[in-house]
């Protein structure tokens, strides 16, 4: 007999034991998509053929599928997908899954593993949400990690044992996730579609390099933006850090914040906190910033500027701007320094070199436009309200994701 298996959380009415066996024993055929020989074959239009990295948790992503030619795709009807058939990761993110919509029925994939299951054991839908749980994937890692293989291969995939219950419980539960699914998806496309706004706004609420008025404006606003160097109108200074570091780390009371990259938010411009702090005795090897402050981190794969909101100190891969003289808006000056017109000036200021980190020099001699005050704080103020829409999606989106997490832990496990 096969191990039997009940999750913490059911459905009324439902009582019967969960069955468990091998995928093998539940599917009509696993197999793996076309070879990577097949690249010479691919086209601008054609068949889709689906990556590893277009499988989501749930959700086959169509954004940058390729095509193969037809003749050619036509030729491949035993590695054709269908419908319902689910779709695994064979390498990287190893077992996230979804099912293959209608529309893609007869299209195919790129070295991912196909399975159609039995449907009278087993549903598609439910097979892939099983293996995008914790227990699927702890069941899936248990055949990848022997002999250290980083790859998931057909012969380890079909010995992942399944655990399932009866078909109308099966639905049951893949009816629930699919809900919460369809509003995780809703809350991802506004979160996306309101980055593209905000990158949209950036663009056109501040002048182009060499222009003086922006493409958008606020009603009331008239006349040029005045233009200088950004070293002629605040402090620049770099970060500095007491040597060696874990020797100045504290959990006193008296510790002064350390500001690290990681502390940085994901989304907004504030550091309001830290997870560590260094001893008073550090404070002279070290930069000392305030409440008010701007700091950019000087390494160009982050790049952007972030507003203290507490006091504390940086290392030397933070940038001090301080913004001594009053003449911005700090959201206005914050938003600023984050567009793409001041990344292409800093790697125009390098003379053509790669640009690798920022430096005071680099980023003093960065011409900016600075309309009055008034202007400055509309735009601040409007670009400060989209970041605040921004971080409520992704919070609501943060809250379904770990809803769905704990749903899954308990219904498989």
């Amino acid at each position: 007999m096969n191990e039997i298996k009940t999750p913490r959380i059911r459905f009324k009415g439902f009582t019967d034991d969960w069955e468990q066996r091998k995928l093998e024993a539940l599917s009509q055929r696993v197999i793996v998509g076309l070879a990577t020989s097949v690249t010479q074959y691919y086209r601008d239009a054609g068949v889709p053929i689906f990556r590893n990295l277009n499988i989501k948790e749930n959700r086959l992503d169509d954004e940058d599928i390729l095509y193969l030619d037809e003749d050619y795709a036509k030729s491949q009807i035993s590695k054709q997908i269908h419908t319902g058939d689910v779709l695994t990761v064979h390498t990287g993110y190893i077992g996230t899954s979804c099912v293959v919509p209608e529309k893609y029925d007869n299209c195919l994939t790129f070295t991912t593993l196909v399975t159609t299951t039995d449907t009278s054991k087993l549903k598609g839908e439910f097979l892939a949400q099983y293996l995008n749980s914790e227990s699927g994937m702890s069941a899936v890692q248990t055949v990848t990690t022997q002999g250290g293989r980083q790859n998931l291969n057909t012969n380890d995939f079909v010995k992942v044992e399944i655990p399932y219950p009866s078909i109308p419980e099966q639905e049951k539960i893949c009816e629930a996730l699919r809900n919460l699914d369809t509003l995780i998806t809703l809350h991802q496309r506004k979160y996306e579609k309101l980055q593209i706004i905000k990158k949209s706004m950036l663009e056109n609420c501040f002048p182009k390099n060499g222009e003086k008025v922006p493409r958008i404006r606020f009603a009331g606003f008239t006349g040029d933006w005045e233009q200088c160097k950004l070293g002629e109108v605040v402090t620049i200074e770099r970060g500095g850090s007491p040597r060696p570091i874990d020797a100045y780390i504290t959990d006193a009371s008296d510790g002064l914040n350390w500001v690290k990259i990681g502390d940085a938010p994901e989304q907004g411009r504030y550091i309001n906190h830290t997870e560590e702090k260094i001893k008073p005795s550090g404070l002279s090897k070290t930069r000392q910033v305030f409440p008010g402050d701007l700091i950019l981190s000087n390494s160009m794969s982050f790049g952007k500027p972030y507003i203290m909101g507490i006091p504390g100190c940086i290392h030397d891969g933070w940038l001090l701007i301080r913004n001594s003289q009053n003449v911005f808006d700090l959201k206005f000056l914050c938003h600023m320094l984050g567009t793409d017109q001041m990344l292409t000036q800093y790697k125009s200021l390098a003379a053509g070199s790669t640009v690798n980190n920022l430096n005071k020099e680099l980023v003093s001699n960065a011409v900016v436009s600075v309309p009055n005050k008034p202007e400055q704080e509309r735009i601040g103020a409007f670009l400060e309200s989209i970041d605040d829409v921004i971080t409520l999606h992704q919070r609501k989106l943060e809250k379904l994701q770990k809803i769905k997490k704990s749903l899954l832990e308990v219904m498989f496990a």
